[in-house]
């Protein structure tokens, strides 16, 4: 950028060097810095709707060549300001909910200049949106970023009401990725888990998770997993990818990556890049990565914590009562940004529960590994008695309550505790200086979970606002918010049967299947505050619902076939095999499964399509799978075709 009269702060906030005039000298410092890092391909690299899951890398490019020939034949670079800021593909080929059609198949891309360019091998990306050719969302990241102007257009003028002048808001997130690693050799083994990323049958061995001896244990040097690892660290380094951590988690093979937090735009496009890699560096280890939700019954399934906070221009983070107060000259904003958070959830719970409703959650959520399917967010004993307090009219700062800690021993160092202990069984719990949204899958690019954040508190800032404007005090607002919203606060036990049922009967949002939660989409309040936030239309509220419910109709359909494969090409032979196991019950079990899968294919009506699907693969697909896995435990192993649980998750013991 030097060589061309600019400096890094030239593509910072506000972003402007796209429109005033340095587009041609940012390209041309690009290209520099590619021709020395022997780079001469460039693409836009943009994220299409249902790319979750199983397409690698879960986004889409067209890899072009920054060299040119002219009519000699002579080559010369050419890459220019346009080719950053715009390009073309089909839009029809990619799920887009009937936005698009072959007929009309135009798709543009522009560049995100929130998010920066990065380079890997031969090829510079540049983060892109992707859109129609009538200007509607094609992509994950264009709500997001349409979310990220409403909530810092409300947010700014929340603040200024009260008194706090800044010139803009963003969300910052840091997120926490799951994954398990699993020998290469077995997972070859494993149609479901190489065409699905699940196993739909499997026996547990006699060991499991019962001791919790996995969970941030060593990392063994008798394995391959931590050079797997190191590499992946070293790579996502290498790119400007600060992983910041790694750690064993609770099931055994299963492990985790955490970088710094940042800006939600930037840390997305991290976040894919490191899926991507760690799927990529793991074959070199002679090992498979598996992303998804729950590869495997009876242990834990895998997460993606997303650390949400919101921050001004200057960086103050709102959540953080210290700082707000410091920076702002006042303590009376804090309690007004907390009562627009509960009352943020309590309105708009069921699209938080839409936003992570991936296939892979099914198997997850409430299973004593994730929070469960009920929207309450828990803010701990020392915020709560704040609130409440402030909710009856005791207007005053909030002032955490902090404890020091004695361990016993003259030679420990007392260790001082923060206000809140840590919930893991809320969905949104707080955190000190962030929320953290604990429910969402490790598979999932987690825009719409941020697009909901975004969205959802926008629209209530905007309320808050209005009403200030109109003549009402901050506090009796807030207050207001409060008291209407409070039954969306819990801070106890979301595992308990008792508190789930307390809190269902509480009228908190409670939505157990994850195809209803989908339809939440269209729900008509829902399509207003997108629309009203200018997020989403109303079209694109239901193109997204249809991807979205198409998507999970097409997992179960490759979940059954994998079974039916399976049961017809290795079970049923390895039983005649052993002359032992229910031979009737699994030829009964084909039939049945096909049957199901035909009812399926000649379902027009895409939710009930959805809703049969989900009971083919809760209730027929699990009936089905204890049929098989009896099969597993009275077949001789060594007439046993497939990878057991006992090859594919212990790692530390079977590595030769």
């Amino acid at each position: 950028l030097a060589t061309q009269g600019l400096s890094s702060h030239d593509l910072e906030f506000p972003y402007s060097w796209t429109s005033n005039g340095n587009v041609d000298k940012v390209a041309a410092a690009v290209l520099e810095w590619a021709i020395d890092n022997k780079a001469s391909v460039y693409c836009h690299w943009f994220q299409p709707l249902a790319a979750a899951g199983l397409r690698h890398g879960q986004s889409a490019q067209v890899q072009i060549s920054m060299i040119e020939f002219d009519s000699t034949g002579k080559p010369a670079w050419d890459f220019k300001g346009k080719n950053i800021l715009r390009g073309e593909t089909d839009g029809s080929s990619y799920p887009n909910g009937g936005l698009r059609a072959t007929h009309r198949a135009g798709g543009y891309l522009t560049v995100d200049p929130t998010s920066p360019i990065f380079l890997r091998g031969d090829t510079v990306f540049i983060p892109a949106c992707f859109v129609a050719f009538t200007g509607q969302a094609l992509d994950e990241k264009t709500p997001l970023l349409r979310s990220g102007d409403a909530l810092s257009r409300e947010g700014k003028r929340l603040l200024s009401l009260l008194g706090y002048k800044v010139n803009g808001l963003q969300s910052m997130i840091g997120l926490e990725q799951e994954l398990f690693l699993v020998s290469r050799e077995a997972f070859l083994r494993r149609p479901d888990l190489q065409l699905t990323g699940r196993t739909v049958t499997g026996r547990m061995p006699p060991r499991g998770q019962e001791l919790c001896d996995h969970y941030m244990a060593p990392p063994s040097l008798a394995s391959p997993a931590l050079g797997c690892m190191q590499e992946i660290q070293l790579q996502c380094f290498k790119m400007g990818i600060p992983l910041k951590t790694r750690h064993r988690e609770v099931a055994p093979n299963q492990y985790e990556f955490a970088p710094l937090f940042g800006n939600v735009t930037t840390q997305i496009d991290q976040n894919l890049m490191v899926m991507q890699i760690i799927e990529e560096v793991a074959v070199k280890h002679g090992l498979a990565a598996l992303l998804q939700e729950k590869p495997f019954q009876g242990v834990n399934g895998s997460g993606k914590h997303n650390n949400w906070s919101i921050a001004t221009d200057d960086g103050t983070n709102l959540f953080n009562v210290k700082q707000l107060a410091e920076r702002s000259g006042s303590t009376a904003i804090f309690p007004i940004i907390m009562a627009a958070l509960v009352k943020a959830v309590d309105s708009y719970g069921d699209l938080m529960r839409m936003a992570i409703a991936c296939p892979g959650n099914d198997f997850r959520l409430g299973a004593c590994e994730a929070p469960p399917a009920i929207v309450s967010t828990y803010l701990g004993e020392s915020m709560t008695t704040y609130l409440e307090k402030y909710m009856d009219g005791n207007v005053a700062a909030y002032e955490p309550v902090v404890t020091v800690l004695d361990l016993g021993s003259s030679l420990l160092p007392k260790i001082e505790l923060p206000a809140e202990d840590r919930n893991r069984t809320s969905p949104f719990p707080y955190g000190g200086h962030r929320f953290e949204f604990r429910a969402v899958g490790s598979s999932q690019n987690v825009s719409m979970v941020n697009t909901v954040l975004n969205t959802m508190c926008a629209f209530v800032f905007k309320e808050f606002a209005d009403a200030i404007e109109a003549g009402a005090s901050p506090d009796s607002v807030a207050q207001k918010a409060l008291k209407e919203s409070w039954k969306s606060v819990f801070n106890g036990n979301g595992y308990d049967p008792a508190n789930q049922a307390m809190l269902t009967n509480r009228g908190v949002w409670r939505i157990d299947s994850g195809v209803d939660a989908i339809c939440r989409l269209s729900e008509p309040k829902n399509v207003k505050l997108f629309s009203d936030m200018n997020v989403l239309s109303a079209e694109e509220c239901d193109a997204r619902q249809t991807v979205l419910l198409n998507q999970y109709v097409g997992y179960v359909e490759m979940e059954v076939q994998c079974l039916v494969d399976m049961i017809s090409q290795h079970i049923i032979p390895s039983v005649k095999a052993a002359q032992v196991g229910p031979l009737s019950e699994l030829s009964m079990a084909v039939v049945t499964l096909k049957k199901a899968l035909d009812e399926l294919h000649h379902t027009d009506d895409l939710k009930l399509k959805a809703s049969k699907a989900r009971i083919l693969r809760l209730e027929t697909m699990l009936q089905v799978r204890e049929t098989c896995d009896y099969a597993e435990e009275v077949v001789p192993a060594a007439l046993w075709t497939l990878a057991t649980y006992k090859d594919l998750l212990f790692l530390d013991h079977n590595h030769k």
